[in-house]
């Protein structure tokens, strides 16, 4: 592996464990009913997260960017996850974001 693309893996591993992070805070922060500044800062993180991949055809920035310094394509070879975690990532979390979505609206609407 060359360095540009253990550099883009290292990034990229290190946005997947902070957007993971606020993704469990939003879900933390319906639990226990706190409604306040930061969970509303966390949802709008995750919905820009959203709207870049869109614009990307559902691919993260880096990943195209990896693509140039990396022959194989595989599923998981611009960040390091297993390659299963890799593959199901967005259904995982865009599931869990939900579900905490669906917590913070029941919370303010009660």
């Amino acid at each position: 592996m060359n360095k540009i693309l253990f550099c883009i893996k290292t990034a990229h591993t290190i946005i997947w464990v902070f957007f993971v992070s606020v993704i469990g805070y939003i879900v933390y922060a319906g639990i226990i009913d706190k409604i306040d500044i930061y969970l509303f800062i966390a949802i709008g993180l995750v919905l820009l997260e959203g709207i870049i991949l869109s614009f990307n055809r559902w691919r993260c920035p880096l990943t195209i960017l990896g693509y140039n310094y990396s022959d194989g394509h595989e599923v998981g070879f611009d960040i390091f996850l297993p390659k299963w975690l890799a593959k199901h990532n967005k259904s995982i979390f865009s599931t869990i974001f939900s579900i905490g979505l669906i917590i913070t609206i029941y919370r303010l609407l009660s």
